[in-house]
């Protein structure tokens, strides 16, 4: 379970990490390391969610899951992360229509 529960946390903070990387790149221009850098949380993503998914399977399948302040700590790290990767997609797409409009890329 804490296997499990650290996994979620290690992944959700990494997709947090690279999104707001994907926010500085675009600030500079540097649009193509931005993309990257979104996709890459995507991906941490995806496996941060499956490791939600195996808790909530484990769940469902009758294993009681503990209520512990670490799995409260890492639901907060996804929910965050995928707050932050939402809003570094739409201010990556910002400045880049800002700085085309502005004839600097």
């Amino acid at each position: 379970m804490e296997s499990i529960i650290l996994n979620l946390i290690t992944n959700s903070g990494e997709a947090k990490s690279l999104a707001m990387e994907a926010i500085a790149f675009s600030k500079v221009k540097q649009f193509e390391q931005a993309y990257d850098a979104l996709e890459k949380a995507t991906k941490c993503l995806g496996l941060a969610h499956k490791s939600q998914t195996a808790l909530i399977q484990a769940e469902a399948g009758g294993q009681q899951t503990e209520l512990s302040m670490l799995l409260i700590h890492a639901q907060d790290h996804l929910m965050n992360a995928m707050t932050t990767k939402d809003l570094a997609t739409e201010m990556v797409a910002l400045y880049e229509l800002v700085f085309n409009k502005l004839g600097e890329v």
